[in-house]
């Protein structure tokens, strides 16, 4: 039997319970991956991300909802830098992050941590979708684009605040890239550009609190729409998080804060 250090953090916020919670679990060297899927079960969050130093500021890290291993976490990425500088003694200016999805970079500035993210703009109409879209989302959506996740745009903010959907419908629309990943935005207000949702209960996550990977598909299409490249977002979950966000051509760069809430140790 050995244990482990095991953190919880609330990603994109400086609120405890608010924003994303992750779990991160440092490791020398990685676990069997069923033990890794099995652990993110027992963590029952959005995300666990698993994390081995290399050295120099480079490390190697994976995200495993409790229903999969994932390309790409946005909320787990910042989580999990900010326990290697807040708990873990990391010194270096900027961390390396080795992924399923390339190197990803993250650093300090001041309270925010900043990632660069690759931006989502492959993507197509799916107009032909729209029905099945209505009846899982319990709203007619403005437009419908299939590319990493299916987007759902609506054009008036309160009825993506109000959405109800039924989430074994959602689980349903599936086709390859989104895979059951429901995105849902619309224009924003309140001082923010635009509001967004993220449904993805085929991978366990009925509603994620707050999705970076979803705001390098939101992103680019707000800039497109709005003619403008800065943009202050928010997640519209019962917890919700403030993200902002700059598109820089092929990249997405995006700012959030972090709180922890757990220290721990797991014995397996």
């Amino acid at each position: 039997m050995a244990d482990y250090d095991l953190y919880q953090a609330d990603a994109f916020t400086s609120v405890l319970f608010k924003g994303n919670p992750a779990a991160i679990m440092p490791l020398e060297e990685w676990l069997p991956d069923n033990i890794l899927q099995a652990i993110a079960i027992e963590n029952n969050l959005a995300e666990t991300a698993y994390v081995i130093a290399r050295g120099g500021g480079h490390y190697d890290l994976r995200w495993f909802t409790p229903g999969a291993e994932v390309d790409l976490c946005g909320h787990a990425t910042l989580a999990t830098a900010h326990i290697l500088y807040t708990e873990r003694g990391e010194t270096a200016e900027e961390i390396t992050f080795n992924t399923r999805s390339g190197d990803l970079t993250i650093k300090r500035d001041g309270d925010y941590y900043v990632m660069n993210f690759p931006a989502y703009t492959d993507h197509v109409p799916a107009e032909q979708q729209i029905d099945l879209v209505e009846e899982a989302l319990g709203a007619r959506p403005k437009e419908v684009i299939s590319g990493a996740f299916l987007l759902a745009v609506f054009e008036d903010p309160q009825i993506v605040r109000a959405m109800k959907p039924d989430q074994l419908k959602i689980s349903q629309l599936r086709q390859p890239g989104h895979d059951g990943c429901v995105l849902v935005t619309a224009p924003g207000d309140q001082g923010y550009d635009f509001i967004s949702r993220f449904f993805a209960p085929a991978h366990g996550i009925p509603e994620d609190p707050v999705t970076g990977s979803a705001h390098c598909m939101t992103t680019p299409y707000w800039a497109e729409k709005l003619g403008k490249y800065d943009f202050r977002a928010y997640q519209e979950s019962p917890r919700g998080g403030e993200v902002l966000c700059t598109l820089k051509q092929d990249r997405v760069i995006l700012k959030g804060k972090a709180v922890t809430y757990l220290r721990g140790r797991i014995s397996l």
